[in-house]
């Protein structure tokens, strides 16, 4: 436990230096200034290091520094943010002691100096900086774990294919660590190509689990049935398995499924609950309107398959509502007409950047709302 006696009278620095040994405590050094204090915390050098201590206890009225302004210096430090600071004083004025307590000291013993009052005082203190150190420590170990999540989480979606028949690439941007959208695409056979775009209700670990959970499925379905309404159907029960009574809120997710058959020139899709789809050929564009209910909200749901023919150079554009949101305050009529309008302007252009075309920062602030994707399909 090391502890920094702050004080310019010797016999006040030898009264706690007494005290504090002969109740265990031995880390203790002695500063007799503030300049030689933010020596020992290295404030007034380009050392960044950070040094050890628990806790400081601070004379008020030192030359040149006084209390109240090396408090100060301390506290603006982010490295000892956190280290509480007990003024040992014999200034009894009560503003002079609000002061103290708005410069951010922990707390103050009068002189002159009460043993038990100053070991309370400090053993409380200390009692919060070990508060502090452990939840410091827990948020520590929490941003690693969310920082390995978000990478494994990564790792899970389909990189990019570009063939002879086929260009699928996306956009992926989450507004927190861990996100709700998710998108798959796997090559079937020869000449059929199945992609799959998913938007969980809210945010954060719970959602981002159930992502992965449907993740660890998701191929071997589209694979192995490839029918979109059945895989649709598949996927329902699934989340069914994640429903529980006791629960106020079971989870869902929003999703569009396309199965392209690139020998017959077809798309193949189902739209459960999610924001339309665009196929955009030449001047004109068919919209994957929504054929079914969100998944996971019923036990039991119906859907329907849309089958929408495509010639060469076609572009096909799925997306999340994020998008839509980003994109200003008209009605999604307008604003999907706005997305199809792009693509045929700018039909080379990579989902970043089509992305960048289409949203609207507020006073140039790069916050959103929600998760933000796009993945969009070149038929060649």
């Amino acid at each position: 436990m090391s502890i920094i006696i702050v004080d310019d009278n010797v016999t006040n620095q030898m009264i706690i230096r007494t005290i504090l040994s002969k109740e265990g405590y031995t880390e203790l050094r002695i500063a007799s200034s503030a300049r030689q204090l933010f020596g020992m915390l290295h404030l007034d050098s380009d050392c960044r290091a950070e040094e050890q201590v628990d806790l400081i206890l601070l004379d008020m009225m030192m030359p040149e520094i006084d209390g109240l302004e090396a408090c100060r210096r301390i506290q603006a430090d982010d490295r000892y943010r956190d280290v509480p600071i007990i003024f040992v004083t014999a200034v009894g004025d009560s503003l002079k002691l609000a002061e103290a307590l708005d410069a951010g000291a922990t707390d103050y013993v009068m002189k002159p100096i009460n043993k038990l009052e100053l070991l309370a005082r400090i053993r409380s203190a200390l009692r919060l900086k070990h508060e502090k150190d452990w939840h410091k420590e827990r948020d520590k170990r929490i941003r690693y774990e969310l920082e390995l999540a978000k990478q494994v989480q990564r790792s899970v979606l389909s990189s990019p294919i570009q063939d002879e028949r086929i260009s699928i690439v996306a956009d992926y941007r989450p507004s927190f660590e861990l996100a709700g959208d998710y998108y798959a695409w796997f090559r079937i056979d020869r000449d059929r190509y199945a992609v799959i775009l998913l938007d969980m209700m809210g945010h954060g670990i719970s959602s981002s689990l159930v992502c992965m959970f449907i993740s660890s499925v998701l191929k071997d379905m589209m694979l192995r049935i490839t029918d979109p309404e059945e895989v649709i159907l598949e996927l329902n029960r699934y989340m069914g398995q994640l429903y529980r009574s006791d629960e106020l809120m079971n989870y869902y997710f929003t999703a569009i499924f396309v199965l392209i058959d690139t020998a017959n020139h077809t798309v193949e899709y189902v739209n459960a609950g999610h924001p339309p789809g665009l196929v955009v050929s030449g001047e004109s564009h068919a919209m994957l309107n929504p054929s079914g209910p969100a998944i996971g909200l019923f036990e039991h749901i119906r859907v329907s398959k849309g089958v929408v023919p495509y010639e060469p150079g076609t572009v096909i554009a799925l997306y999340t509502d994020g998008l839509l949101e980003s994109m200003g305050q008209e009605d999604d009529d307008s604003l999907i007409s706005r997305i199809a309008e792009h693509i045929r302007m700018n039909p080379g252009v990579e989902p970043a950047d089509r992305v960048e075309g289409l949203i609207q920062r507020e006073d140039g602030s790069s916050r959103q709302r929600d998760d933000i994707c796009l993945v969009q399909m070149t038929l060649k």
